[in-house]
């Protein structure tokens, strides 16, 4: 049983360390506030956005460090998923916003934090919206900034993959002409399982479990190479084609660290 899983059954209580990183973090939103307000107010891109996001991810013991050559705009990256982290990770780092269930759209004080990156909302069981849904993520695309899909649908353990679900690449069917596709592994080592949020665990726990590590969580942002065109006018295609590319990096990555086999 992973770490994560063991420790889903009992409630992580609350310590001085999840206290002052809550705080912490609280502290930093209220600073950034007005700024970020006074951006959106001339209608002009707030970077505090992205200063919350950065803060927050080092706040909560993130340490990041990249490989491979991130695209910068015009860009879908396609990632696994296997914790809350990834959103700090990769909407600060990268300045991305991300494709999220509609659920977060409705979380208190989550939700408004999600608007502020501009968050496309998805029902991922509603079959009858995929076309609205494949619209809104083509709008968000067209307007250059990079956006992040999950297509697992779900958090998965970190050291493998759950299959991908390639309904919503159908909004880069068939692809602009400045558009790629960059696959993206988020590699959090030999921590994986433990910094991974699966059933039973809650949302909140696994949030209050990793505000309480005592060591900082290494994280890897392995930049993969763009998908070919071959590949692009086919949303089965392309979604294989992500997967394939992250899987054979996990493989690698394995290999280079002999102790996560």
């Amino acid at each position: 049983m992973s770490p994560s899983i063991a420790s889903a059954t009992d409630r992580p209580s609350i310590t001085w360390r999840m206290s002052f990183r809550l705080a912490l973090m609280v502290l930093t939103l209220l600073f950034l506030i007005v700024p970020h307000l006074l951006y959106r107010a001339i209608g002009r891109p707030s970077p505090m956005v992205m200063a919350f996001l950065n803060a927050a991810g080092w706040i909560a013991g993130l340490r990041i460090r990249t490989t491979g050559t991130r695209l910068r705009r015009d860009v879908l990256f396609v990632s696994n998923h296997v914790s809350w982290l990834d959103i700090l990770a990769l909407g600060g780092a990268a300045r991305s916003a991300f494709v999220s269930k509609a659920e977060v759209g409705t979380t208190p004080l989550v939700g408004w934090l999600a608007d502020q990156n501009h968050t496309v909302y998805v029902q991922r069981d509603a079959r009858r919206e995929i076309h609205n849904q494949a619209n809104d993520l083509r709008n968000a695309l067209a307007r250059g900034r990079p956006v992040t899909l999950f297509p697992e649908g779900t958090t998965g353990p970190g050291d493998g993959l759950l299959p991908f679900r390639p309904s919503l690449l159908q909004a880069v069917i068939p692809t602009p002409p400045r558009l790629r596709v960059q696959p993206v592994f988020l590699d959090y080592g030999a921590a994986a399982s433990d910094i991974a949020w699966l059933d039973p665990e809650s949302g909140l726990d696994n949030f209050k479990r990793l505000l309480a590590r005592k060591r900082p969580v290494h994280l890897t942002i392995h930049y993969l190479d763009p998908l070919p065109d071959a590949v692009e006018g086919d949303r089965k295609l392309l979604a294989e084609a992500a997967r394939a590319a992250i899987a054979a990096e996990i493989v690698r990555s394995s290999a280079a660290a002999p102790h996560r086999l």
